[in-house]
């Protein structure tokens, strides 16, 4: 049996006072799709920035590979990963974010190849050839010398996403990545994501509102309500018949408002 690509053990985050993660543990299997779902200020976002390491934890270990990724061996003894060693381990994961966070100086093709010449170390040959594939692949083809001022919300975030997939990560985190978005835009970033489960062999965690899209992608759903997972199953079992009063009001609050 092999063991979980990504690994949560007693995964705690705090700030000041408030327990953001609470003692989480969660196994997300090699080329998983999980949708991670529940109310504003639950942890779901904190998940993602945690193992992405953009934020430190306060308790437990996150390991990914068979490997911790918040932690690294120093003599037999677990120690607090250094920056060098975090950076190193970001290279197998990629993240969407919801404000699109590109390179406003950058054409879409310069923001694809940034991090692959420069991390990864690819020539600049070898990098634009990864970014127009990339940028072919999420329908972007004739928009590679445009900045991102010229671009709709919706290319904007198919071009977030190429530039994420330009590191070729086992991993890929989306937060939130439609909810900045007006539905036409969201349909595009959603049928983008839809091609990448079909053809590529990813591991993919997305935070996500939208219901209908989280029921039809994920192999597996997670509810989360104060910072702990309430309830989790594949999506007929959650959407179909929750057995947590938690995530049934949750699923009933936001499936009247859509």
């Amino acid at each position: 049996m092999t063991s979980p690509l990504i690994r949560f053990r007693g995964v705690t985050k705090r700030y000041g006072p408030l327990t953001v993660l609470d003692n989480l543990d969660l196994d997300v299997e090699r080329n998983e799709k999980v949708a991670i779902i529940g109310p504003s200020g639950s942890g779901k976002s904190t998940l993602l920035r945690v193992l992405m390491m953009l934020e430190n934890i306060d308790d437990g270990v996150i390991e990914v590979g068979g490997e911790p990724l918040t932690h690294m061996d120093r003599n037999g003894t677990l120690v607090p990963a250094s920056e060098s060693y975090k950076r190193n381990g970001r290279r197998n994961i990629g993240m969407v974010f919801q404000n699109f966070n590109l390179f406003p100086h950058m054409t879409a093709l310069e923001n694809a190849i940034e991090a692959p010449r420069k991390t990864l170390g690819l020539t600049k040959q070898a990098a634009t050839e990864r970014g127009v594939e990339l940028l072919d692949m999420v329908g972007l083809s004739d928009k590679l010398d445009h900045y991102p001022s010229q671009l709709s919300g919706g290319q904007q975030q198919r071009v977030a996403i190429a530039r994420a997939l330009a590191m070729r990560p086992q991993v890929m985190l989306f937060d939130e990545v439609t909810s900045a978005l007006d539905p036409e835009l969201c349909s595009e970033v959603l049928n983008v994501i839809r091609r990448l489960s079909d053809k590529h062999d990813l591991t993919m965690l997305m935070v996500t509102h939208q219901m209908g899209f989280a029921r039809e992608f994920a192999d597996r759903v997670c509810f989360f309500s104060e910072g702990k997972i309430a309830e989790q199953g594949t999506s007929e079992e959650i959407f179909g018949s929750p057995k947590h009063e938690r995530t049934q009001a949750f699923l009933s609050a936001v499936m009247d408002a859509a």
